[in-house]
This record gives C-alpha cells, sequence and structure tokens, in this order.
C-alpha cells in the first residue's frame, strides 16, 4: 500500500501540491499518494488527528492553519522553531514533528532559479501572517542590507519583528515594521508580496517609489499575473510569482519526509506551461 500525504487547508482544492508531488514520486520511484484535504475553519486539529490515525506519513498545512499546526505539533524542527508557523509535519516514531520549508523555498528560487542575490539588498515584506513568519530567519540569513516588515495592521507588523528581533545582526541595518502609508519614498530592491491579498485580486497601498532601478517584485502566489504584480510591472520592476517557491519547498518537504531530494527544474516548467 501507498504511504499517504496530503495538503490541507481552507481553501484547498485549487493546490498544485498533489500533481507537484506525483512527479517527485515518479522522478524518484517512491510509492507514494497525495492528497487535499478541506478542513473546517473550527476544525484543523481534528482533520490532522484523523488523517495520522488512518495511516498518514506526512501533511503539508496552507493557508490559514499555519500557527494552529505549530501549537498543534509537539516537536518543532529546524525554521520552524523560530518561525511559530509549520507547513509541513512529519508523523514517525510517535511524534508529530512540525518543519517550516517555505523559507528554503524562496531563497533557493531567488538564488538558485532567478538568480536574485539576497546578500545586500533591501528587502520589503509585504503581510504578517504565517507566510512572511515561514520566509523571515532564512531571508535574514542570506545577509541582507536591511528587511522592513509593511502590514495593513502595523501592529502584526511590530509583534512579527519582535519575535525575529535576535536575527537583528544578519543584516546590516537590521529589520524594522511600518504600516505602508509610512513607507515614504523608500526604496527596495526585493518586494516579497506574503499577502493573499491576490486572492481578491486586490493589493496592499504601496507608494509609486518602492521599487530600485531592475528591482524584484516577487508574489507568493502562484499561477496568476496579482494587481501586485501588474503594479510592479508598470513602475519598471521585474516580476515573478511564486511558482518556484512551491516547487522549492515542497522539494524540501519531500526530502524530510522521504529522505531523497528531487529536481525541481523540470517540475517548475511543467507547471508554468500548465
Amino acid at each position: 500500500m501507498s504511504d499517504k500525504y496530503a495538503v490541507i487547508g481552507n481553501p484547498v482544492a485549487h493546490s498544485s501540491s498533489p500533481l507537484i508531488h506525483a512527479e517527485f514520486a515518479r522522478q524518484t520511484g517512491q510509492d507514494i499518494s497525495y492528497a487535499t484535504i478541506l478542513a473546517p475553519l473550527d476544525g484543523f486539529r481534528e482533520a490532522v488527528f484523523a488523517f495520522r490515525d488512518g495511516g498518514g506519513k506526512g501533511l503539508n498545512i496552507t493557508l490559514p492553519f499555519k500557527h494552529e499546526a505549530w501549537q498543534l505539533v509537539n516537536r518543532h524542527a529546524g525554521y520552524a522553531l523560530a518561525a511559530g508557523a509549520v507547513n509541513t509535519i512529519e508523523f514517525a516514531n510517535g511524534w508529530m514533528t512540525g518543519h517550516n520549508t517555505d523559507g528554503i523555498g524562496l531563497v533557493r528560487d531567488l538564488q538558485d532559479n532567478l538568480k536574485r542575490s539576497i546578500r545586500g539588498a533591501r528587502v520589503l515584506l509585504m503581510g504578517a501572517g504565517g507566510a512572511v513568519y515561514g520566509v523571515m530567519e532564512p531571508l535574514l540569513r542570506e545577509q541582507p542590507e536591511q528587511v522592513v516588515v509593511a502590514n495593513r495592521t502595523p501592529g502584526k507588523a511590530v509583534g512579527l519583528v519582535g519575535r525575529f528581533e535576535k536575527f537583528q545582526s544578519l543584516a546590516m541595518r537590521g529589520i524594522m515594521a511600518c504600516s505602508y502609508e509610512n513607507l515614504g519614498r523608500s526604496g527596495f530592491d526585493l518586494v516579497i508580496n506574503g499577502t493573499s491579498a491576490g486572492l481578491s485580486d486586490q493589493m496592499p497601498s504601496l507608494p509609486d517609489t518602492v521599487f530600485t532601478p531592475g528591482a524584484l517584485a516577487y508574489d507568493m502566489m502562484y499561477g496568476k499575473t496579482t494587481p501586485f504584480l501588474r503594479f510592479a510591472r508598470e513602475h519598471g520592476a521585474h516580476i515573478a510569482d511564486g511558482t518556484g517557491m512551491l516547487v522549492e519547498q515542497a522539494a524540501e518537504s519531500f526530502f524530510i519526509w522521504r529522505g531523497i531530494r528531487p529536481q525541481t527544474a523540470p517540475v517548475i516548467e511543467m507547471l508554468r506551461k500548465a
């Protein structure tokens, strides 16, 4: 019988994760099945335990459950410890171990696939939800000049920055929080949208001066040109969606579960052509 894995979220029907993991399994000769689980907003815990008790080996976690998953697991590993958010759960030896592969996926996509250096860059992170918590430490470890976190509710950005205060020294000018209105005329080399505004064809209010010449605008959403990416293109920035991040973080999850690292480039190409 195939080992069982799944992605759990709300909504989740749009997820490309089953296709990605099926391709990884084909590449590597692994016998797995991978499904989607739509969990009620108030029923995440029950859905996770039902999957585990039914023989499940591992889960990927998507919106809006990444913080809840961090609280649910009984052990944290790697970047999940600082992030306070979990996107991968491994069921093994009586443990529910929580990992966070989002930041690894983002960094690998930026540096390996898009050939965009993070070191010495001014970075703007939009949003203060689980996705941004997950990428903060890996981004800082690449030694940017500064990371600014902007959010519609500034207090949430302040809370996020406070959680990662011990990593301040990794960025030359540290990390800070602000509202979109207070960005002023600041320019950034890398602007990353970690909000879900694109799901409703909206975007945070950004100043026209937010992009430096040659800047990259990166949306963690994938499969569509969001209002943020259209705005960025109109203002002269290079643009990229989150397809590469999705595949790279999935590859890290696959490695955690199976101990084998699949090739990502052909899967990214497959998704872009789909």
